[in-house]
């Protein structure tokens, strides 16, 4: 192998807890280059159609590229897949920080998980060896307290990505974290973890990622860190939220359920924009040897909501989704929603989709407070919206009849509830409009993951 790749895989049956090393040949490599292309390719060829989502049958994999974990800037994604619930085809999402890397550091380019564990289970994967570990205790916690739980007890070192009460409660939308705020949110691959009862993946090790010619990797480095200079400066210092005020205004972002227009409906996104939430900003975040730092934590809320210090800072999409779509000009209470989001495990652009459509049933008289547990689900409300996606996270009350996504959600409704269901084949639609940009046309309807966002 020339370098990029372990050159291994682990393959792990949670039915009988056996679990095997496999070393692919290096054509699998070659031609299907990446950790998606890897992971599509084998399960294409392992996989039987027609398998339960939510059933032993259906592989989950955990996949890294050529380029995680080596000197590269940027590299330190990976992905996750399996036969999406949410969508009933395909379905992958992937995630930054530094699970990636060390995944890669411990021995191997990624694992695939068959079966059902008779009982709450994690896998540790420690300097080359994997071994399942009851993990009864951590089966209801959120995935904060479990990443620290698990950290206290391999160490510091150890990265972790784990569900949440959302994930073990096989909510459509839950989503995989790791390093306390970072998703792989999309596909509701976290019901796909919850149904298996694997509550995490813990890595640790030291090894190093060959690369086929190390001085030159280095010398191409500092040739593109140069490059990159002044033009992300705004991603370094603002993140992702740079964009959201402009792009409300300009029609990108989704308003009203997207039913709405900005200059009319919510004429002031300055309320939402990157000056609010940077002006919350604790300190800056960095993914695995990354230049830019476009993540950041957030100072402790105050007043209303009191969120803690170090919260993630709301990417584009979750402060669009919870805000201009619910008409929600309140940014703390966005913050707060990110932070339940994380805890819980939940995808928060389909939350916010899901609030959305709530508010909008509830205004047009399809839903009454008496449906919603007492909350008026009106426009705006971001009080309600808090509470209300406490409930869907918990699967309480009206809660339950949403946390599985829009469609079903229309579904089980019914009173012409449907045509307030923004999604493509049951997955919610990200924050961009492909009205005023058609490329995200193909993109939603035609990719392998129906309505996934070209970098998520």
């Amino acid at each position: 192998m020339a370098g990029g790749y372990m050159a291994k895989l682990l393959n792990v049956n949670l039915t009988t807890g056996k679990i095997e090393e496999e070393i692919p040949e290096e054509r699998l490599y070659r031609d299907f280059i990446g950790g998606y292309g890897v992971g599509a390719r084998l399960l294409y060829l392992r996989q039987k159609g027609g398998v339960d989502a939510l059933g032993a049958e259906n592989t989950l994999g955990i996949m890294t590229g050529p380029l995680t974990g080596t000197p590269v800037p940027l590299g330190c994604r990976f992905v996750v897949f399996a036969k999406s619930p949410l969508t009933g085809g395909w379905g992958d999402a992937n995630c930054g920080s530094e699970f990636g890397p060390y995944l890669k550091f411990a021995g191997y380019d990624g694992v695939f998980f068959t079966g059902i564990a008779p009982g709450p289970v994690y896998l540790l994967i420690d300097h080359g060896r994997a071994v399942l570990r009851d993990a009864s205790r951590l089966w209801g916690r959120g995935t904060l307290e479990t990443e620290d739980a698990l950290k206290a007890e391999h160490g510091a070192d150890a990265r972790v990505i784990c569900i949440g009460p959302a994930g073990e409660k096989l909510s459509l939308i839950a989503a995989i974290i790791t390093n306390k705020g970072s998703a792989a949110g999309r596909s509701g691959l976290g019901a796909v973890m919850g149904s298996k009862k694997l509550k995490a993946v813990a890595v640790r090790g030291g090894m190093r990622v060959p690369v086929a010619d190390a001085a030159l990797l280095k010398e191409l480095r500092t040739k593109y860190l140069r490059q990159l200079g002044g033009h992300t400066e705004w991603l370094g210092k603002y993140g992702t939220s740079y964009v959201t005020q402009s792009s409300v205004e300009s029609g990108d972002s989704p308003v009203k359920n997207w039913g709405g227009v900005a200059i009319a409906d919510f004429p002031d996104a300055r309320r939402i924009g990157y000056e609010e939430v940077d002006r919350r900003r604790a300190k800056k975040v960095a993914c695995y040897r990354c230049p830019l730092g476009c993540e950041a934590h957030m100072k402790k809320g105050s007043g209303e909501y009191s969120y803690s210090e170090g919260v993630h800072r709301p990417e584009y999409e979750t402060i669009v989704m919870l805000g201009s779509n619910c008409l929600n000009d309140n940014i703390d209470s966005i913050i707060m929603a990110n932070d339940i989001c994380n805890r819980y495990g939940i995808d928060t652009i389909s939350a916010g989709a899901v609030m959305a459509f709530t508010m909008e049933c509830y205004e047009k008289g399809l839903i009454t407070k008496q449906d919603t547990d007492g909350l008026e689900m009106r426009w705006g409300n971001h009080r309600a919206l808090v509470a209300m996606l406490q409930k869907l996270c918990r699967r309480e009350g009206f809660g339950d009849m949403i946390a599985d996504g829009v469609r079903l959600a229309a579904q089980r409704l019914g009173k012409g509830a449907e045509k307030y269901a923004i999604h493509i084949q049951g997955q919610e639609v990200p924050g961009h409009n492909p009205i005023g940009a058609y490329h995200w046309v193909a993109t939603y309807i035609a990719n392998a993951t129906p309505a996934r966002h070209p970098q998520g």
